[in-house]
């Protein structure tokens, strides 16, 4: 059982903007009161997503979910690596009960999104896939939505709304505040906090590169335990996301990603002013709710960091329970109702 405890973060306790990830994944301390309404975690097997809707947008043809409304307040899910649309699985049917128009896009490299042209690069920086997220929102005639995600999905939903936030309406970012930039990413942080990257590190290689083409499906599985050490899932659930690895640019996509971010291989031109801005740390103004799990094994920084970088409406939320990296899926009802509950303060 997942119950949800309600920090007293906010702009004014914390001034600080460095992101300083622990060590250890240890979250500094949050007070609060346990929610009665979040009683349930994730239900093996859940009724998958299907992305049965595509359109073209910028780059790519993106697959996605729909669900909810056409004319309900719009929604967008990200996922994150190496996860896919299935960790919104009882999420988005929760939203599309409350009448919000929910959609669930696979990320560039995953599942049945594609590339409309061989030329394009095949580009995993922060930056391409936050503007894929505008290109979609333009595709699908969306003025404006809640955006929300986890991870990869995370970064790109901060960056929308740093960057973009005529464009979004609020903000869920499990992990709060994910905007980096190249210069920082060649900082060098302490051993033991290193060692939690070691993946970064491995897809800095070539050999790395190979080895993740070769057993990509081994791979993820050893994220989802290292990143979720308490959650229970089965062969079932995770073979129900790991079909969207079989993107054929999966492997690129994720492998640049990585190299990027310590400048190990080169962004496009056409992103160079996104990146210069992000590069400054910008400030989010929209109305937020930044999440944690209280047994997230990946790499992410404390909440004190990065509560000053939210200047709007803002509330932190420590998801206890067992709760991991994947939060949306662990504790569904949990991350619904953040989304609920800030959508509805804008």
């Amino acid at each position: 059982m997942s119950t949800t405890e309600f920090s007293n973060l906010t702009r004014r306790s914390f001034s600080g903007t460095a992101l300083g990830l622990t060590a250890t994944g240890i979250l500094g301390a949050i007070v609060g009161t346990a929610r009665a309404d979040q009683p349930s975690g994730p239900k093996q097997n859940a009724v998958p997503l299907t992305a049965s809707e595509t359109v073209e947008a910028g780059d790519l043809k993106v697959a996605y979910s729909a669900l909810g409304p056409q004319d309900g307040s719009p929604v967008i899910l990200l996922h994150g690596w190496p996860y896919d649309i299935n960790s919104f699985a009882e999420v988005a049917p929760i939203l599309a009960g409350r009448g919000h128009r929910v959609i669930v896009p696979f990320l560039r490299g995953y599942g049945g999104t594609t590339f409309l042209s061989k030329e394009t690069k095949r580009n995993g920086q922060q930056s391409a896939l936050a503007v894929d997220a505008i290109k979609l929102m333009d595709a699908l005639k969306i003025d404006r939505a809640t955006i929300a995600g986890f991870d990869w999905g995370a970064r790109t939903a901060d960056i929308v709304a740093a960057l973009w936030p005529e464009r979004c309406k609020a903000l869920v970012s499990v992990s709060g505040y994910l905007i980096g930039s190249q210069a920082a990413g060649k900082v060098p942080l302490p051993p033991s906090a290193e060692l939690q990257w070691w993946y970064q590190y491995y897809f800095a290689t070539e050999r790395g590169r190979e080895g993740y083409a070769k057993y990509t499906n081994d791979f993820a599985k050893l994220i989802w335990k290292l990143a979720s050490p308490q959650w229970k899932f089965d062969d079932a659930t995770f073979d129900q996301s790991a079909t969207a690895f079989a993107n054929p640019d999966h492997v690129e996509i994720v492998a640049h990603n990585y190299r990027w971010r310590l400048g190990l291989a080169s962004g496009e031109k056409r992103f160079d002013k996104y990146e210069a801005k992000l590069a400054t740390g910008p400030e989010i103004s929209v109305p937020t709710i930044t999440m944690e799990g209280d047994a997230n094994g990946a790499p992410h920084p404390d909440p004190k960091a990065y509560a000053g970088k939210f200047n709007g409406k803002y509330e932190h939320r420590l998801i206890s329970g067992g709760i991991g990296h994947n939060l949306p899926q662990e504790a569904p009802a949990a991350f619904a109702q953040a989304v609920i509950d800030v959508d509805a303060w804008s």
